[in-house]
């Protein structure tokens, strides 16, 4: 604390070096609000790498003016856990007919482990107006998502157009979920839950994916992800992720949100705002690109790797049947039994062709 008995000769000497204080300080201020400016005009552009500005996010949580619609609330709402918390999963008319992909999914469920009374969470966003009409026949949760002209009936072929915008939709929508405050877990349809998946997860990850290909380090970017399965805590920085994430579709139009998070899960941005990033093992989270081999600890398995919506049909029913074999042995024998699956069978088939395919395309 300063002396206060000041001569008058020092009071005037202080008036002088106050103003030149103030003048100062109102620099800084100025300069600090060019700052300000220059950054949430840089994260407002177009550019893929925008700057993220954590500000922007919690003023419109709180904002009046921004609002969401009201029957999406409700669904969520009616669906949810009670840390805020669905599943959820997409559907369009061509996996929604009777007897394909969206009623072996529901099947696997009530198949599974501990994983019936988790439909009660499970959100199905429908594509179009017969997959919805499908959904409401058989769940309770069903939200039609307005897709503004795009036409998602039909079975969308990889990497065609349709395909390309379906994704890019997907990961536009999941934002708008995290920035309402839900936190998810997105599941394709063509993955058959066999466990409870809840008990399997990271505490400390923020985005947590799937793999295609797992090397057994659930830290390294290293390892290729599969975006058909994510569980997504709802927070500041993954909120950003996701708007990062969609912007990024525009540096590299002609890949889909898979292969464009594969170039973008190294950027210093996503590092420098810590989001924790961990990698699924396809110990329980397995699929036909590499099986779990563990039928004692699998808790999901996914049709990836496959071409054609009947080979996926035709797999998935038989790895159901290989599910059921298991679930019908004495438990006392499960822990020791060394089961393995009988698939992948038409998709590994469909698979290799499409691989030869496109080798000869080079």
């Amino acid at each position: 604390m300063k002396d206060s008995g000041y001569s008058g000769g020092d009071a005037a000497a202080g008036g002088g070096g106050n103003h030149l204080l103030v003048r100062r300080v109102m620099q800084m201020t100025m300069v600090v609000l060019a700052f300000v400016v220059v950054w949430i005009l840089m994260y407002n552009s177009s550019s893929p790498f925008a700057i993220p500005v954590f500000s922007r996010y919690i003023t419109t949580r709180d904002s009046t003016m921004i609002s969401y619609d009201p029957e999406l609330e409700s669904v969520l709402r009616n669906a949810s856990m009670e840390n805020k918390t669905v599943i959820i999963t997409t559907l369009n008319d061509a996996w929604a007919e009777p007897n394909s992909i969206f009623d072996i999914f529901l099947k696997s469920f009530h198949l599974g482990i501990e994983t019936e009374r988790l439909l009660k969470h499970l959100v199905v966003i429908t594509l179009d107006q017969k997959a919805h009409a499908r959904c409401q026949a058989l769940h309770p949760h069903c939200y039609h998502l307005e897709t503004k002209g795009d036409n998602f009936t039909k079975e969308a072929f990889f990497m065609t157009q349709d395909y390309l915008k379906m994704m890019w939709r997907r990961i536009q929508f999941l934002g708008s979920v995290l920035e309402m405050g839900y936190s998810f877990v997105f599941t394709d349809t063509d993955i058959m839950w066999l466990r409870n998946p809840f008990n399997e997860f990271y505490n400390d990850g923020d985005f947590q994916i799937a793999c295609d290909f797992y090397n057994g380090n659930s830290n390294d970017l290293n390892n290729l992800p599969n975006g058909g399965f994510t569980y997504v805590k709802s927070n500041e920085k993954t909120i950003w992720f996701y708007k990062f994430w969609l912007n990024s579709r525009k540096a590299y139009p002609k890949m889909h949100d898979q292969d464009v998070f594969n170039k973008i899960k190294m950027n210093p941005l996503i590092q420098n705002i810590k989001l924790k990033i961990r990698f699924l093992g396809t110990t329980h989270f397995g699929g036909f690109c590499q099986p779990s081999k563990e039928f004692n600890q699998v808790c999901t398995m996914h049709a990836n790797c496959c071409v054609g919506l009947d080979n996926k049909v035709n797999d998935l029913k038989i790895l159901l049947d290989d599910w059921s074999k298991y679930m019908a042995l004495p438990n006392n024998t499960k822990p020791n039994v060394h089961t393995s699956w009988t698939v992948p069978q038409s998709c590994k088939t469909s698979f290799q062709r499409s691989r030869n395919r496109k080798n000869k395309g080079r």
